[in-house]
């Protein structure tokens, strides 16, 4: 049976069923409990299941991170919330050295179970220190895995596996898709990280998009059609591991790459995947690739310069169009 319902609800639901399958699972962050979060992700949890496992926390990502790391290596399997992506720079030791680290440092004895959740991405005017999508830093680091779904349909099977899990991993919800909605069946179900998704097939060109950037292209993709030019859209889900297979056999099918996040472009995860598909798809091209990206500057407060910073589907469709010309 399939509903639609929210890429909101999709988290909640998928928070709600982990903690009640197995008692290890816990909850905490800045005002996750009674609040039930900045964004409202934790409604009803706190109620649900108590205080001794949905905790609030002191505004301190330092403490909430170190805390995630420390209860993980004993066994529990929390899930720490971080308020905005850009505050993860105040828990780095904790992420880069600690976390990302401890299992490799004890020969794979010690287990980190851990998920931070961290809402990111522009789109809401909340200004240059709450905006940012550094999705990239995450996927430079060794031992981390990193999840970036974009529908509630992926969000909610990816958290529960990233639950799952027995090593960190860095789960990332864009702000503005938690308004969406979209088809999650009834019933429960996982989806394995590293596998991506062909959001669309198509035969003329192929666009790799993440996060935000998905419903982007799928919109430039419907103007498009139109125009008779077939696009696939290739949405990787999860960033580390990497499901590089989806994405060559598209590139040798279409033969054309454009690829978008709303991250800078200078050293994106686009520009990895571009590297990759150079490497190993290089006999497929026939045109160079071409990236469609945020531009290198902090993300602007004014709405109509924090639009202009982002990716729009008009500039998807530029670069399908340079691609195909």
């Amino acid at each position: 049976m399939m509903r639609k319902i929210s890429y909101l609800m999709a988290i909640n639901e998928a928070l709600s069923e982990e903690m009640a399958r197995d008692k290890n699972v816990v909850l905490f962050g800045e005002d996750v409990g009674i609040f039930g979060g900045c964004f409202g992700v934790t409604q009803g949890l706190f109620n649900k299941f108590g205080s001794e496992r949905v905790k609030d926390t002191p505004i301190s990502e330092t403490a909430i991170v170190g805390l995630a790391v420390g209860s993980a290596a004993t066994g529990i399997r929390p899930v720490a919330e971080l308020m905005f992506m850009d505050f993860a720079g105040v828990a780095m030791d904790e992420i880069l050295n600690q976390a990302a680290k401890m299992r490799y440092m004890f020969g794979g004895k010690a287990k980190l179970p851990l998920v931070i959740r961290m809402p990111y991405g522009a789109g809401i005017s909340a200004a240059a220190q709450h905006s940012q999508s550094l999705e990239a830093w995450f996927t430079h680091i060794p031992g981390l895995k990193v999840v970036m779904p974009s529908t509630p349909y992926d969000v909610k099977g990816l958290l529960k596996s990233s639950i799952r899990d027995d090593n960190p991993v860095i789960f990332l919800e864009h702000k503005v898709l938690y308004g969406t909605s979209g088809d999650v069946p009834e019933d429960e179900y996982l989806i394995p990280l590293g596998k991506g998704d062909v959001k669309k097939e198509g035969k003329d060109v192929t666009v790799i998009a993440t996060g935000m950037m998905v419903h982007k292209a799928l919109e430039a993709s419907s103007k498009l059609e139109g125009e008779g030019i077939s696009v696939e859209i290739v949405d990787p889900r999860t960033l580390v591991p990497l499901d590089e297979e989806i994405i060559l056999n598209s590139v040798k099918k279409t033969g054309r790459v454009v690829i978008t996040h709303e991250a800078p472009k200078r050293s994106g995860f686009g520009a990895e995947i571009s590297a990759i598909v150079a490497e190993k798809g290089f006999p497929y091209l026939k045109k160079e690739i071409v990236r469609i990206c945020g531009k290198d500057t902090p993300v602007p407060f004014s709405p109509p310069l924090e639009q202009f910073y982002i990716p729009q589907t008009q500039d998807i469709i530029n670069g399908i169009k340079y691609v195909m010309s």
